[in-house]
């Protein structure tokens, strides 16, 4: 289709102009549609004309029982019908109608182990698991074509992406943080398929030997440092203990005589075959009387 003519511009002058159009061709749209409800009353007809003749045997065909964790999309002639059945029983025509069962009950899957680059350019291999259900049976069955396995795959990418910006102290700490992470990521991406994705749980992070055994002497190499640490102080300790408790003993020489005799007490306690020999203290007691002279 054509159309030209002349119009007056803003500034006085006139201009022309051609336009072509395509015209689409109404009456054959009309016929076509006219044509294919014929074809399908005849289809439905001839469909009960069947029924009938082969009644009473054509009742197991017509209803269709569906459980109350499932529901069934109709297709009539490849167009969808309605919204989802059931649950309970409903009736459908043999022939003409295709239905498809949607299992509503959650679903878990294992994620394969992912071998990943941390941020911290460290390989690590992980594993999760994804707990799922469909949440609106239409979608799943008209807009993805095999919702099970889309999402599998789905997982497995979002789960190398979360952990690829994440360090490997960060994964080895924070699990419960990068699981809430995926579990959004997922869920956003699967919605417009009628998917929800209720759970998701890292399973396993497996380290190189290599890297195990150095963090093991790292950790071994911590532990000594703290021993040894925890060592001095109580030597520190044990030697003010000792200081002062000589300094008591030097205050009074007979304490230093009951300290000697408790000694030889609790040796003589014991089964053993130690000869003891009693020194008395008062043989020292010069030489504690010049010493005290000296210190003071």
């Amino acid at each position: 289709m054509v159309n030209y003519g002349c119009a007056k511009t803003g500034s006085g002058g006139i201009e022309c102009f051609v336009e072509f159009k395509e015209r689409a061709d109404e009456s054959g749209g009309q016929g076509m549609g006219a044509m294919t409800r014929c074809i399908e009353l005849m289809a439905v007809v001839g469909s009960f004309l069947l029924i009938l003749l082969t009644m009473p045997f054509s009742l197991c065909v017509i209803f269709k029982v569906v459980q109350e964790y499932e529901r069934a999309v109709v297709f009539r002639m490849g167009r969808l019908k309605a919204g989802p059945q059931g649950p309970g029983t409903f009736f459908v025509i043999p022939c003409i109608d295709n239905c498809v069962r949607v299992d509503l009950r959650t679903v878990s899957f294992d994620v394969p182990p992912q071998e990943v680059l941390t941020k911290d350019s460290v390989t690590v291999s992980v594993d999760a698991v994804v707990y799922y259900r469909i949440k609106e049976p239409l979608n799943a069955v008209v807009k993805i074509a095999n919702y099970s396995h889309s999402t599998r795959l789905l997982a497995a990418s979002t789960l190398r992406t979360v952990l690829g910006t994440r360090s490997l102290a960060e994964i080895l700490a924070e699990r419960e943080t990068i699981s809430h992470t995926m579990q959004a990521a997922l869920d956003e991406a699967t919605e417009p398929w009628g998917v929800k994705v209720e759970r998701v749980e890292i399973k396993d992070v497996r380290l190189p030997v290599q890297l195990q055994r150095a963090m093991a002497a790292e950790a071994e190499a911590a532990r000594e440092a703290r021993a040894k640490v925890i060592a001095a102080e109580g030597e520190m300790r044990s030697s003010r203990a000792l200081k002062e408790a000589s300094d008591v003993l030097s205050m009074s020489p007979a304490a230093l005589q009951l300290r000697y005799l408790q000694t030889l007490n609790n040796i003589s306690a014991e089964k053993n075959s130690t000869i003891i020999f009693p020194l008395p203290v008062e043989l020292f007691t010069p030489f504690f009387s010049s010493w005290n002279r000296s210190r003071g």
